[in-house]
């Protein structure tokens, strides 16, 4: 038997807990103060639920600039919006996780780096090793860093965790593939890029992969999405150990505390109707500031006794519109080169894939989405993906700056006025 402090795989944590019928349920935290980032990951250890650790990383590290997060460390650290892993030795991170990290709690490092060479190098060196990311997914959204040298970069990331593949812990990467901007990207395209960012990974060394998708603005959709996704992996990633993911919604957050419990309630059940084994959980401080310890501690435990409460769904991942989108999606990438980071390359040059509203040069920017009347998120425009007949729709006709605000704020109206109403 393991010792209680020995880390756990972070893979094998969520399929014990998977057959135990327990949904793990995770927080988006991270100080720059080494003795309140050690007591939020306590906190999160001590709820009444199943939970994984989460240290995330301040602005300054993702972007690898590291002198400017030792300045801030110097001047007492309040300029750092996360935990400064490259910057702060690495015995100060080991007394972070002294005592905390353990077989019952595994840690994930979360970064949001286009360059995370230096990330992961020294995630290893304290012995974590589950992160999360991906080439596409922390490269278009965030900034303008040229897509070909975040691929590159990853590669190189990929290959530097693969390298302790076959040891305890297992090494794990999550793609964030599946929350392309947080919103507004149809649930096809997510789970697509999702698939594809974890067929990298493994492509590359890495045997413990968890696939995510972010929350959208239907439930039906999502549980259709989610099925599409399982489907998916069961059929690519058939030689890896897999999970996954879903993300509590990312855009505009309910502004009433029930309005966000309502939201994150959702989301609870849609990971146990449709299989999910984990949830990233949002509070109900999002719409105003920065969580506190115990406001995420209290988010944790609403969606454990959210997903308690929820019968489990039943029957397999059939055919469906996303899972026949996201397939055509795949495949239509994956024709382009048997290098998984080439084809996404020369994917996104050829416009097959396109996400909409973003502005990175690398994208071609010519598809549009728009909200139905029954809540799902469709094609108003496709440009040139290669899309089957069933997701060709004539959209609303052009997409106005007050269709757009409208539809960005389509969530919160929605939960926030069952509230008010």
């Amino acid at each position: 038997m393991s010792s209680p402090s020995a880390p756990v795989s972070f893979g094998a944590f969520v399929s014990a807990s998977r057959d135990r019928g327990r949904l793990v349920v995770q927080p988006r935290m991270g100080f720059g103060d080494p003795e309140r980032m050690r007591a939020g990951l306590a906190a999160t250890r001590a709820a009444r639920a199943t939970t994984a650790g989460t240290i995330t990383l301040d602005s300054y590290t993702r972007v690898g600039d590291h002198d400017a997060a030792r300045r801030a460390i110097v001047e007492g650290g309040a300029a750092l919006n996360g935990y400064p892993i490259v910057a702060r030795p690495a015995h100060e991170t080991l007394d972070v996780l002294a005592g905390v990290r353990g077989h019952r709690f595994p840690v994930q490092v979360r970064h949001g780096s286009a360059v995370p060479q230096d990330i992961f190098r020294a995630l290893l060196e304290v012995g974590l090793t589950a992160t999360e990311g991906g080439p596409v997914s922390y490269c278009l959204p965030y900034g303008r860093t040229p897509l070909s040298v975040s691929v590159a970069n990853w590669r190189e990331s990929t290959e530097i965790l693969a390298e302790h593949s076959g040891t305890d812990p297992e090494p794990h990467l999550e793609t964030f593939g599946g929350c392309m901007l947080g919103q507004l990207c149809p649930p096809g395209m997510l789970v697509a890029i999702s698939l594809l960012e974890g067929l990298f990974f493994v492509r590359h060394g890495v045997r413990s992969v968890s696939l995510s998708y972010a929350q959208q603005t239907s439930p039906e959709q999502d549980r259709e999405a989610v099925r599409a996704l399982r489907r998916l992996a069961g059929e690519f990633l058939a030689d890896a150990d897999w999970h996954v993911v879903l993300y509590t919604y990312m855009g505009l957050y309910p502004r009433t505390p029930e309005g966000a419990r309502s939201v994150l309630r959702q989301a609870a059940r849609t990971c146990v109707t449709a299989g999910a084994e984990r949830l990233i959980v949002k509070t109900e401080a999002e719409a105003h500031r920065i969580p506190t310890i115990g406001e995420n501690v209290r988010a944790l435990e609403a969606a454990a006794r959210a997903a308690e409460a929820e019968p489990p769904g039943t029957g397999g991942d059939p055919d469906s519109e996303t899972y026949a989108e996201a397939r055509a999606l795949v495949e239509g990438v994956l024709e382009h080169s048997d290098d998984v980071g080439d084809a996404l390359l020369r994917a996104f040059a050829r416009g097959h894939l396109d996400i909409p509203f973003c502005l990175h040069p690398d994208n071609a920017g010519r598809v549009r989405s728009y909200i139905d009347d029954a809540g799902y998120l469709r094609w108003a425009d496709t440009g040139a993906l290669p899309l089957p007949p069933v997701a060709r729709r004539t959209g609303p006709g052009a997409v106005t700056s007050a269709n757009l605000l409208s539809t960005l704020s389509y969530m919160e109206r929605r939960h926030d006025s069952r509230v008010r109403g």
